[in-house]
């Protein structure tokens, strides 16, 4: 697991503070969906370490990983699937490369009838 201290800028009425949070993240590559136990399993790692969570997947997310993930009482958990992470890719070009692609089909009924 890795671990990753943020200090963010904040601008609340005209006041400007400094603050530090600590978010614990998980990265998975799935092909299929992350349950909630993965979800349980990562907040009990997390627990009294980190004041948020941030999960990652390729795959997507059960709905019950979804239900666990925003359970009151505890700290949340962010969660980012598959399609969310390509989205986020391509919009800060990491990475990634987006090209548009004209497809031209034959119509072979137009080419017989001539």
């Amino acid at each position: 697991m890795d671990w990753l201290g943020f200090i963010v800028r904040l601008r609340v009425d005209k006041a400007d503070f400094l603050m530090s949070f600590h978010i614990a993240f998980q990265c998975k590559k799935y092909r299929g969906s992350v349950g909630a136990g993965e979800i349980r399993d990562f907040r009990g790692a997390t627990v009294g370490r980190s004041d948020r969570g941030l999960f990652i997947t390729t795959g997507t997310f059960t709905k019950g990983a979804i239900e666990e993930a925003n359970r009151d009482g505890v700290p949340p958990i962010d969660l980012i699937d598959g399609e969310q992470l390509a989205d986020k890719l391509k919009e800060l070009e990491l990475g990634v490369k987006t090209e548009l692609v004209e497809k031209v089909t034959l119509k072979p009924e137009w080419f017989l009838s001539l």
